[in-house]
């Protein structure tokens, strides 16, 4: 299945889990919260069944206990969230434009490089340069 949004059913029968399974998952970890639609339907992303195979690989095969499976699950989105880089713009305009400007000319490089290369393949002219 490859679609943005997946209903706790199909979600279920992809993990193999009943679905109230997941619902009182739900209860249990924090992080597991998925959108809901105006009738209270659960919508899950990717990210959310990436969790959720998580949380079902920890309590199932690891052996965890709910408990130590949210202290797992708490410490590694906070070594995560530490992997993250940081963006610290010193406040003065200067530095902001020239940080987007740069930015800017890397896309257009990227641009004009993609651009290149997909006239080249159309053309049947596809050099690897």
């Amino acid at each position: 299945m490859n679609k943005y949004y997946y209903s706790i059913g199909e979600v279920g029968n992809l993990l193999g889990v009943k679905t109230h399974v997941i619902r009182y998952w739900e209860t249990m970890f924090p992080q597991l919260r998925p959108r809901k639609k105006s009738g209270h339907n659960r919508r899950y992303t990717q990210e959310d069944i990436q969790l959720l195979k998580t949380i079902k690989e920890m309590l199932y095969v690891q052996k965890f206990t709910i408990e130590g499976a949210k202290k797992k699950l708490a410490s590694r989105i906070k070594a995560d969230k530490s992997d993250q880089p940081e963006f610290n713009f010193v406040d003065d305009s200067a530095s902001k434009k020239k940080y987007i400007k740069d930015a800017l000319k890397d896309l257009k490089d990227k641009t004009d490089r993609l651009n290149t290369r997909l006239s080249q393949a159309l053309n049947g002219t596809d050099n690897e340069a």
